[in-house]
Protein backbone atom coordinates (compact mmCIF):
# COMPACT_ATOMS: atom_id res chain seq x y z
CA UNK A 1 0.00 0.00 0.00
CA UNK A 2 1.30 3.77 -0.73
CA UNK A 3 2.16 5.90 1.83
CA UNK A 4 -0.52 8.22 0.57
CA UNK A 5 -2.75 5.65 1.08
CA UNK A 6 -2.21 5.23 4.17
CA UNK A 7 -2.52 8.83 4.97
CA UNK A 8 -5.81 9.32 3.03
CA UNK A 9 -7.18 6.65 5.02
CA UNK A 10 -6.16 7.79 8.25
CA UNK A 11 -8.25 11.72 7.55
CA UNK A 12 -11.48 9.86 6.27
CA UNK A 13 -10.82 7.70 9.83
CA UNK A 14 -10.13 10.12 12.06
CA UNK A 15 -12.54 13.23 10.63
CA UNK A 16 -15.80 13.86 12.44
CA UNK A 17 -17.53 15.60 10.32
CA UNK A 18 -18.20 14.87 6.00
CA UNK A 19 -16.46 17.12 4.26
CA UNK A 20 -16.93 18.11 0.53
CA UNK A 21 -14.94 16.12 -2.17
CA UNK A 22 -13.08 19.79 -2.88
CA UNK A 23 -12.08 19.93 0.50
CA UNK A 24 -11.01 17.09 1.04
CA UNK A 25 -8.52 17.23 -2.41
CA UNK A 26 -7.54 20.44 -0.70
CA UNK A 27 -6.79 19.09 2.62
CA UNK A 28 -4.85 16.24 1.14
CA UNK A 29 -2.91 17.96 -1.60
CA UNK A 30 -1.44 20.28 1.77
CA UNK A 31 -0.37 17.13 3.36
CA UNK A 32 1.14 15.43 0.00
CA UNK A 33 3.11 18.95 -1.07
CA UNK A 34 4.69 19.14 2.57
CA UNK A 35 5.78 15.27 2.14
CA UNK A 36 7.34 15.85 -0.82
CA UNK A 37 8.81 19.39 -0.05
CA UNK A 38 10.59 17.06 3.01
CA UNK A 39 11.79 14.54 0.95
CA UNK A 40 13.46 16.75 -1.10
CA UNK A 41 15.37 18.78 1.54
CA UNK A 42 19.10 17.20 1.80
CA UNK A 43 19.91 19.33 4.84
CA UNK A 44 18.98 18.80 8.51
CA UNK A 45 19.48 22.51 8.84
CA UNK A 46 16.38 23.20 6.84
CA UNK A 47 14.24 20.71 8.64
CA UNK A 48 12.94 23.69 11.25
CA UNK A 49 11.86 25.76 8.44
CA UNK A 50 9.79 22.86 6.42
CA UNK A 51 8.07 22.22 9.91
CA UNK A 52 7.41 26.17 10.23
CA UNK A 53 6.10 25.96 7.06
CA UNK A 54 4.32 23.10 6.93
CA UNK A 55 2.27 23.65 9.99
CA UNK A 56 1.75 27.47 8.61
CA UNK A 57 -0.90 26.19 6.42
CA UNK A 58 -4.44 26.38 7.56
CA UNK A 59 -5.26 22.83 6.26
CA UNK A 60 -2.60 21.49 7.81
CA UNK A 61 -3.39 22.40 11.16
CA UNK A 62 -7.32 21.27 10.97
CA UNK A 63 -5.67 18.13 10.46
CA UNK A 64 -3.26 18.07 13.10
CA UNK A 65 -5.87 19.25 15.62
CA UNK A 66 -8.33 16.34 14.27
CA UNK A 67 -5.33 13.52 15.05
CA UNK A 68 -4.87 15.41 18.26
CA UNK A 69 -8.43 14.81 18.79
CA UNK A 70 -8.99 11.61 17.73
CA UNK A 71 -5.76 10.75 20.01
CA UNK A 72 -7.43 12.45 23.22
CA UNK A 73 -10.48 10.23 22.42
CA UNK A 74 -9.00 7.02 22.03
CA UNK A 75 -6.67 7.71 25.51
CA UNK A 76 -9.90 8.25 27.11
CA UNK A 77 -11.92 5.51 25.88
CA UNK A 78 -9.17 2.93 26.72
CA UNK A 79 -8.77 4.38 30.36
CA UNK A 80 -12.16 3.72 30.59
CA UNK A 81 -11.83 0.21 29.69
CA UNK A 82 -9.17 -0.27 31.81
CA UNK A 83 -10.13 1.09 34.97
CA UNK A 84 -14.09 0.39 35.75
CA UNK A 85 -16.00 2.75 38.30
CA UNK A 86 -15.39 0.49 41.75
CA UNK A 87 -18.41 -0.42 43.53
CA UNK A 88 -20.26 1.82 46.30
CA UNK A 89 -23.19 0.95 48.37
CA UNK A 90 -24.40 4.86 46.99
CA UNK A 91 -24.88 2.41 43.27
CA UNK A 92 -26.86 0.09 45.31
CA UNK A 93 -29.15 3.09 47.04
CA UNK A 94 -29.38 4.62 43.90
CA UNK A 95 -30.51 1.41 42.15
CA UNK A 96 -33.36 1.13 44.87
CA UNK A 97 -35.26 4.20 43.54
CA UNK A 98 -36.36 2.06 40.61
CA UNK A 99 -37.99 -0.68 42.72
CA UNK A 100 -41.55 -1.21 42.65
CA UNK A 101 -42.34 -4.86 43.13
CA UNK A 102 -40.41 -7.27 45.32
CA UNK A 103 -40.59 -11.03 46.32
CA UNK A 104 -38.55 -11.88 49.30
CA UNK A 105 -37.62 -15.62 51.30
CA UNK A 106 -36.66 -15.13 54.73
CA UNK A 107 -35.12 -18.28 56.06
CA UNK A 108 -34.03 -19.68 59.78
CA UNK A 109 -31.55 -22.39 60.20
CA UNK A 110 -33.17 -25.60 60.78
CA UNK A 111 -36.42 -24.14 59.23
CA UNK A 112 -36.78 -25.71 55.13
CA UNK A 113 -40.09 -23.35 55.03
CA UNK A 114 -39.38 -19.79 55.04
CA UNK A 115 -41.14 -16.85 55.45
CA UNK A 116 -41.90 -14.93 52.07
CA UNK A 117 -42.98 -11.79 51.20
CA UNK A 118 -44.94 -9.93 48.49
CA UNK A 119 -44.35 -6.35 48.27
CA UNK A 120 -45.53 -3.16 46.03
CA UNK A 121 -44.21 0.09 46.02
CA UNK A 122 -45.68 3.48 44.86
CA UNK A 123 -43.69 5.85 42.80
CA UNK A 124 -42.14 7.59 45.93
CA UNK A 125 -40.95 4.34 47.18
CA UNK A 126 -43.68 3.58 49.76
CA UNK A 127 -45.38 0.34 51.01
CA UNK A 128 -48.56 0.08 48.95
CA UNK A 129 -49.63 -3.65 49.21
CA UNK A 130 -48.12 -6.31 51.24
CA UNK A 131 -48.76 -10.00 51.19
CA UNK A 132 -46.92 -12.57 53.94
CA UNK A 133 -46.73 -16.01 54.30
CA UNK A 134 -45.67 -16.92 57.92
CA UNK A 135 -45.11 -20.62 58.42
CA UNK A 136 -46.14 -22.78 61.45
CA UNK A 137 -43.15 -23.00 63.14
CA UNK A 138 -43.25 -19.14 63.45
CA UNK A 139 -46.42 -19.36 65.37
CA UNK A 140 -47.55 -23.12 66.48
CA UNK A 141 -50.88 -22.25 67.94
CA UNK A 142 -52.02 -20.05 65.38
CA UNK A 143 -50.90 -22.49 62.22
CA UNK A 144 -49.65 -21.50 59.39
CA UNK A 145 -51.62 -18.28 58.17
CA UNK A 146 -51.32 -15.68 54.97
CA UNK A 147 -51.65 -11.88 56.00
CA UNK A 148 -52.78 -9.67 53.11
CA UNK A 149 -52.36 -5.76 53.99
CA UNK A 150 -53.67 -3.44 51.94
CA UNK A 151 -54.72 0.36 52.77
CA UNK A 152 -54.32 0.16 56.62
CA UNK A 153 -56.64 -2.97 55.98
CA UNK A 154 -55.35 -6.81 57.60
CA UNK A 155 -56.84 -9.66 56.67
CA UNK A 156 -56.03 -12.65 58.25
CA UNK A 157 -55.92 -16.35 56.85
CA UNK A 158 -55.64 -18.66 59.73
CA UNK A 159 -55.14 -22.19 57.83
CA UNK A 160 -55.09 -24.34 60.81
CA UNK A 161 -57.87 -22.52 62.68
CA UNK A 162 -60.09 -22.27 59.03
CA UNK A 163 -60.57 -18.18 59.92
CA UNK A 164 -60.29 -15.14 57.94
CA UNK A 165 -60.21 -12.15 60.03
CA UNK A 166 -60.19 -8.84 59.07
CA UNK A 167 -58.97 -6.04 60.81
CA UNK A 168 -58.32 -2.23 60.32
CA UNK A 169 -55.97 -0.80 63.48
CA UNK A 170 -52.88 1.63 62.58
CA UNK A 171 -51.42 -0.54 65.44
CA UNK A 172 -51.69 -3.58 63.00
CA UNK A 173 -50.38 -1.27 60.06
CA UNK A 174 -47.27 -0.19 61.74
CA UNK A 175 -46.54 -4.08 62.78
CA UNK A 176 -47.04 -5.22 59.14
CA UNK A 177 -44.69 -2.27 57.66
CA UNK A 178 -42.46 -3.01 60.47
CA UNK A 179 -42.03 -6.43 59.00
CA UNK A 180 -41.49 -5.55 55.93
CA UNK A 181 -38.76 -3.16 57.00
CA UNK A 182 -36.80 -5.73 58.57
CA UNK A 183 -36.13 -7.86 55.55
CA UNK A 184 -36.67 -4.74 52.77
CA UNK A 185 -33.20 -4.58 51.12
CA UNK A 186 -33.79 -0.91 49.87
CA UNK A 187 -33.68 -0.11 53.78
CA UNK A 188 -31.32 -2.55 55.05
CA UNK A 189 -28.57 -0.91 52.85
CA UNK A 190 -29.34 2.47 53.98
CA UNK A 191 -28.68 1.61 57.21
CA UNK A 192 -25.64 0.15 56.28
CA UNK A 193 -24.40 3.07 54.46
CA UNK A 194 -25.26 5.79 57.20
CA UNK A 195 -23.87 3.36 60.04
CA UNK A 196 -20.22 2.73 57.47
CA UNK A 197 -21.03 6.80 57.34
CA UNK A 198 -20.30 7.38 61.37
CA UNK A 199 -17.93 4.34 61.47
CA UNK A 200 -19.45 1.62 63.00
CA UNK A 201 -19.45 -1.21 60.66
CA UNK A 202 -16.03 -2.09 58.56
CA UNK A 203 -17.38 -2.50 54.89
CA UNK A 204 -14.88 -4.64 52.43
CA UNK A 205 -16.25 -4.87 48.55
CA UNK A 206 -15.39 -8.30 46.94
CA UNK A 207 -15.99 -7.37 43.20
CA UNK A 208 -15.42 -10.45 40.39
CA UNK A 209 -13.31 -10.60 37.64
CA UNK A 210 -16.48 -10.72 35.32
CA UNK A 211 -20.04 -9.42 35.64
CA UNK A 212 -20.98 -13.41 35.94
CA UNK A 213 -20.71 -13.19 39.14
CA UNK A 214 -21.73 -11.43 42.12
CA UNK A 215 -20.28 -8.68 43.63
CA UNK A 216 -20.02 -9.69 47.79
CA UNK A 217 -20.27 -6.74 50.14
CA UNK A 218 -18.80 -8.04 53.84
CA UNK A 219 -19.98 -5.49 56.88
CA UNK A 220 -19.04 -6.17 59.90
CA UNK A 221 -19.57 -4.78 63.37
CA UNK A 222 -17.24 -3.70 65.98
CA UNK A 223 -17.10 -6.11 69.30
CA UNK A 224 -17.03 -2.76 71.07
CA UNK A 225 -19.99 -1.05 68.85
CA UNK A 226 -23.77 -1.67 69.97
CA UNK A 227 -23.84 -4.74 67.56
CA UNK A 228 -21.19 -6.50 68.91
CA UNK A 229 -20.19 -9.88 67.41
CA UNK A 230 -22.77 -9.05 64.06
CA UNK A 231 -21.66 -9.95 60.08
CA UNK A 232 -24.03 -9.61 57.39
CA UNK A 233 -22.64 -10.40 53.83
CA UNK A 234 -24.30 -9.07 50.98
CA UNK A 235 -24.07 -10.57 47.17
CA UNK A 236 -25.25 -7.81 44.77
CA UNK A 237 -25.97 -8.09 41.34
CA UNK A 238 -22.75 -6.31 39.12
CA UNK A 239 -25.04 -5.21 36.39
CA UNK A 240 -27.96 -4.12 38.27
CA UNK A 241 -26.26 -3.30 41.40
CA UNK A 242 -29.04 -4.44 43.63
CA UNK A 243 -28.97 -7.03 46.60
CA UNK A 244 -29.98 -10.38 45.42
CA UNK A 245 -29.37 -12.29 49.09
CA UNK A 246 -28.24 -11.78 52.65
CA UNK A 247 -26.50 -13.79 54.86
CA UNK A 248 -26.87 -12.87 58.63
CA UNK A 249 -23.98 -13.98 61.18
CA UNK A 250 -23.24 -13.69 64.87
CA UNK A 251 -20.05 -14.37 66.22
CA UNK A 252 -20.15 -17.45 68.72
CA UNK A 253 -17.12 -19.26 70.30
CA UNK A 254 -14.58 -17.20 68.21
CA UNK A 255 -16.56 -18.09 64.96
CA UNK A 256 -19.34 -16.51 62.92
CA UNK A 257 -22.29 -18.52 62.38
CA UNK A 258 -25.10 -18.04 60.31
CA UNK A 259 -28.37 -17.30 62.11
CA UNK A 260 -30.22 -16.61 58.98
CA UNK A 261 -30.38 -15.63 54.91
CA UNK A 262 -32.38 -13.30 52.92
CA UNK A 263 -32.94 -14.08 49.19
CA UNK A 264 -34.77 -11.12 47.24
CA UNK A 265 -36.27 -12.49 43.62
CA UNK A 266 -38.29 -10.78 41.03
CA UNK A 267 -37.36 -7.38 40.90
CA UNK A 268 -39.56 -5.01 39.17
CA UNK A 269 -41.66 -8.11 38.17
CA UNK A 270 -45.32 -7.14 38.09
CA UNK A 271 -47.26 -8.68 40.93
CA UNK A 272 -50.77 -9.39 39.84
CA UNK A 273 -53.46 -7.84 41.92
CA UNK A 274 -54.73 -11.20 42.45
CA UNK A 275 -52.13 -11.96 44.92
CA UNK A 276 -53.47 -9.12 47.21
CA UNK A 277 -56.71 -11.14 47.26
CA UNK A 278 -57.84 -14.06 49.72
CA UNK A 279 -61.20 -14.56 47.96
CA UNK A 280 -60.46 -17.07 45.66
CA UNK A 281 -58.11 -18.92 47.81
CA UNK A 282 -59.77 -19.42 51.11
CA UNK A 283 -62.50 -22.19 51.77
CA UNK A 284 -65.69 -22.13 51.40
CA UNK A 285 -66.55 -23.15 55.04
CA UNK A 286 -63.99 -20.54 55.95
CA UNK A 287 -65.07 -18.67 59.13
CA UNK A 288 -64.72 -14.93 58.37
CA UNK A 289 -64.89 -12.43 60.98
CA UNK A 290 -64.89 -8.60 59.97
CA UNK A 291 -63.87 -5.99 62.77
CA UNK A 292 -64.54 -3.23 60.19
CA UNK A 293 -67.89 -3.04 59.85
CA UNK A 294 -69.49 -3.40 63.33
CA UNK A 295 -68.04 -2.71 66.95
CA UNK A 296 -66.94 -6.24 69.10
CA UNK A 297 -65.73 -6.39 72.51
CA UNK A 298 -66.66 -4.75 75.31
CA UNK A 299 -66.68 -1.04 76.24
CA UNK A 300 -63.94 -0.31 78.58
CA UNK A 301 -66.06 3.07 80.25
CA UNK A 302 -64.65 4.16 83.27
CA UNK A 303 -63.17 0.97 84.20
CA UNK A 304 -59.20 0.59 84.73
CA UNK A 305 -57.67 -1.98 82.79
CA UNK A 306 -57.94 -4.74 85.43
CA UNK A 307 -61.44 -4.13 85.72
CA UNK A 308 -62.22 -4.28 82.22
CA UNK A 309 -60.54 -8.02 81.42
CA UNK A 310 -62.35 -9.38 84.30
CA UNK A 311 -65.65 -8.20 82.90
CA UNK A 312 -64.84 -9.50 79.66
CA UNK A 313 -63.97 -12.60 81.20
CA UNK A 314 -67.53 -12.67 83.41
CA UNK A 315 -69.79 -11.73 80.61
CA UNK A 316 -68.35 -14.62 77.88
CA UNK A 317 -68.66 -17.53 81.01
CA UNK A 318 -72.31 -15.67 81.30
CA UNK A 319 -72.80 -16.19 77.57
CA UNK A 320 -71.70 -19.52 77.50
CA UNK A 321 -74.12 -20.30 80.56
CA UNK A 322 -77.17 -18.85 78.69
CA UNK A 323 -75.82 -20.55 75.30
CA UNK A 324 -76.25 -16.62 74.19
CA UNK A 325 -73.82 -17.30 71.27
CA UNK A 326 -74.25 -14.27 69.49
CA UNK A 327 -72.90 -12.55 72.63
CA UNK A 328 -70.18 -14.95 73.22
CA UNK A 329 -69.39 -14.61 69.50
CA UNK A 330 -69.35 -11.05 69.66
CA UNK A 331 -67.02 -11.25 72.90
CA UNK A 332 -64.76 -13.45 70.94
CA UNK A 333 -64.10 -10.62 68.28
CA UNK A 334 -66.56 -10.98 66.26
CA UNK A 335 -66.56 -14.50 65.67
CA UNK A 336 -70.54 -15.93 64.23
CA UNK A 337 -72.75 -17.84 66.59
CA UNK A 338 -72.60 -20.84 64.36
CA UNK A 339 -69.27 -21.25 65.32
CA UNK A 340 -68.84 -20.78 68.69
CA UNK A 341 -71.34 -23.21 69.21
CA UNK A 342 -69.06 -25.53 67.06
CA UNK A 343 -66.24 -24.88 69.15
CA UNK A 344 -65.00 -27.22 71.84
CA UNK A 345 -65.97 -24.37 74.56
CA UNK A 346 -69.42 -23.98 73.22
CA UNK A 347 -70.14 -27.81 73.72
CA UNK A 348 -69.76 -27.56 77.51
CA UNK A 349 -72.27 -27.37 79.49
CA UNK A 350 -71.46 -24.40 81.87
CA UNK A 351 -73.16 -23.93 85.30
CA UNK A 352 -71.90 -21.15 86.55
CA UNK A 353 -69.06 -18.94 87.27
CA UNK A 354 -66.56 -19.74 90.51
CA UNK A 355 -63.77 -17.54 90.29
CA UNK A 356 -61.61 -15.19 88.00
CA UNK A 357 -58.81 -14.33 89.04
CA UNK A 358 -56.17 -11.40 88.70
CA UNK A 359 -54.91 -11.03 85.15
CA UNK A 360 -51.15 -11.11 84.29
CA UNK A 361 -48.97 -10.96 80.53
CA UNK A 362 -49.40 -13.53 78.30
CA UNK A 363 -46.87 -16.02 77.76
CA UNK A 364 -46.20 -14.71 74.31
CA UNK A 365 -45.59 -10.87 74.24
CA UNK A 366 -46.53 -10.33 70.79
CA UNK A 367 -50.06 -11.25 71.59
CA UNK A 368 -50.44 -8.09 73.22
CA UNK A 369 -53.07 -9.18 75.85
CA UNK A 370 -53.29 -10.47 79.31
CA UNK A 371 -54.42 -14.04 80.71
CA UNK A 372 -57.22 -14.19 83.22
CA UNK A 373 -57.22 -17.16 84.75
CA UNK A 374 -61.06 -18.69 85.60
CA UNK A 375 -62.41 -21.40 87.46
CA UNK A 376 -66.19 -22.55 86.09
CA UNK A 377 -68.62 -25.29 87.17
CA UNK A 378 -69.28 -27.11 84.28
CA UNK A 379 -71.35 -30.38 83.50
CA UNK A 380 -70.46 -33.42 81.37
CA UNK A 381 -72.09 -36.95 80.96
CA UNK A 382 -74.20 -36.26 84.12
CA UNK A 383 -71.05 -35.33 85.98
CA UNK A 384 -70.51 -31.65 87.30
CA UNK A 385 -66.65 -31.11 87.38
CA UNK A 386 -64.44 -27.94 87.61
CA UNK A 387 -62.92 -26.64 84.38
CA UNK A 388 -59.99 -24.51 84.80
CA UNK A 389 -59.33 -21.54 82.06
CA UNK A 390 -55.71 -20.79 83.07
CA UNK A 391 -55.44 -18.97 79.31
CA UNK A 392 -58.47 -17.03 78.69
CA UNK A 393 -56.71 -14.44 76.68
CA UNK A 394 -57.86 -10.87 76.46
CA UNK A 395 -56.85 -7.61 74.71
CA UNK A 396 -57.73 -4.64 73.28
CA UNK A 397 -59.90 -4.52 70.40
CA UNK A 398 -58.15 -3.70 66.66
CA UNK A 399 -58.88 -0.17 65.92
CA UNK A 400 -61.83 0.13 68.25
CA UNK A 401 -60.28 2.23 71.33
CA UNK A 402 -61.61 1.83 74.42
CA UNK A 403 -63.05 -1.98 73.14
CA UNK A 404 -61.98 -5.00 74.62
CA UNK A 405 -62.29 -8.44 73.44
CA UNK A 406 -61.54 -12.58 74.08
CA UNK A 407 -58.68 -13.58 71.53
CA UNK A 408 -57.95 -16.78 72.84
CA UNK A 409 -59.79 -19.68 74.74
CA UNK A 410 -57.96 -23.21 75.86
CA UNK A 411 -59.22 -26.58 75.54
CA UNK A 412 -61.05 -28.04 78.55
Amino acid sequence: MKPTDNIEKTIKKELSFTASARLHDRMLDDVLNAQEKSKKTKSAATAPSIRRQIMKSPMTKLVAAVVLIAAVGLSINLWNKTLPIAYALEQTIEANHTVRYLYIKDFKPDEEDPKEFWLEFDQQGQTRNIRVHMPEWDSPSDGAKVIVWQEGKATVWFKKKNALLTVREERLAQQMLGLVQGVDPRLAVERLYETKQRGGVEIEVDEPATKAELIVVTATYPLEGPSPGRRIVLYVDPVTKLVTAMDFYRLKDNTYQQVGRMEFHDYNQKIEPEIFALDDEVPADVVRVDQTSHEVGLAQGDLSNEEIVAEVARQFLEALIAKDYDKAGNLLGGAPADWVKQQPFGQIKVLRVISIGSAHPHPNPRTGGVVVPCVVEIEENGKVSEWKLDQLGIRPVYNQAGRWQIFSVPDN
